[in-house]
């Protein structure tokens, strides 16, 4: 891929996080087969973590790709690291903790290059601030694996702004991406200053749990989304999604379905297109308060 590929020409990015559960999709054939189908559609973004199904949706992502070697130039791939579960902690206390050292980091992208069977990842995020980051190791490896080709960009997720600004003033490339929990469940960030900073700092919003892991569909809110979802004659989800796109920035929200019909279907609604009024009314809805 060229670096023309670090845009997001797609209404959602695909969230892998739930790969590993799934019956359905645990045959790399079968796998090969879904993946073929939403490149088709124009879905050609998957979102990883290492930590997803303990690195296990990373491998069976690989085998599916190695299945149908010709799907890795029509692919574009996330990863995430830097969690250690209590699982896969070699010390003696078998604790979850954070580690963005420098040897970690290199081994960590070395490793799901190798799972994910991918020469480059288009973006390595940060999965969660690390109060022990040493921020002129963590950049050095970040910038390195750069310049070595193996990620296209860095980024963070997670972070708060003077976490990810004392990492950055100690790299030589930019932190170009960032995933936050973003949503009408969860729109704080637009409130307390996150989503500006981010924005001032040049990096691309990236919304997870856009839809609030199905809140945004309960009580007042979900009942106001099923009466406008009707009239512009979407989905709630695709409402929902409307709602975050409209956001100034443009978040682009990762989907953890993997469902073929609901993907096909939020993929047609994603050219909606709602006004500044009825965005208002449902943050209304979703703080159960009006607008100052």
């Amino acid at each position: 891929m060229t670096d023309d590929s670090l845009t997001f020409d797609v209404p959602f990015v695909l969230g892998m996080m739930h790969l590993s559960e799934s019956y359905e999709l645990s045959d790399p054939a079968r796998l090969a087969d879904w993946l073929e189908a939403r490149i088709d559609e124009g879905l050609n973004w998957f979102d990883h973590a290492d930590i997803h199904g303990k690195r296990s949706s990373e491998t069976l992502f690989g085998q599916a790709l190695k299945q149908r070697p010709a799907l890795k130039s029509r692919i574009n791939v996330i990863t995430k690291a830097d969690v250690v579960l209590p699982a896969l902690d070699t010390s003696r206390f078998g604790v979850k903790h954070y580690d963005t050292s420098a040897e970690y980091l290199e081994s960590a992208i070395d490793a799901s290059l190798s799972r994910l069977g991918v020469e480059r990842l288009e973006y390595f995020l940060l999965h969660r601030p690390d109060p022990l980051m040493d921020a002129e190791a963590t950049a050095r490896a970040l910038d390195d694996a750069i310049e070595a080709g193996k990620i296209g960009a860095a980024g963070v997720s997670n972070f708060l702004p003077e976490q990810w600004r004392r990492l950055q003033r100690a790299m030589n490339h930019r932190l170009e991406l960032h995933q936050l929990q973003l949503s009408l469940a969860r729109p704080a960030p637009l409130f307390d200053g996150l989503f500006d900073a981010l924005m001032n700092d040049g990096q691309k919003p990236m919304a997870w749990s856009p839809l609030g892991g199905g809140s945004v569909f309960e009580d007042i809110l979900g009942s106001a989304l099923t009466k406008l979802a009707q009239e512009f004659g979407v989905s709630r989800a695709g409402l929902a999604l409307a709602w975050l796109r409209r956001i100034p920035g443009n978040p682009v929200p990762i989907i953890g379905t993997l469902k073929d019909k609901r993907l096909r279907a939020l993929a047609q609604e994603g050219q909606l297109d709602i006004d500044r009024a009825t965005w208002f009314a449902l943050l209304e809805e979703a703080r159960s308060q009006r607008v100052a």
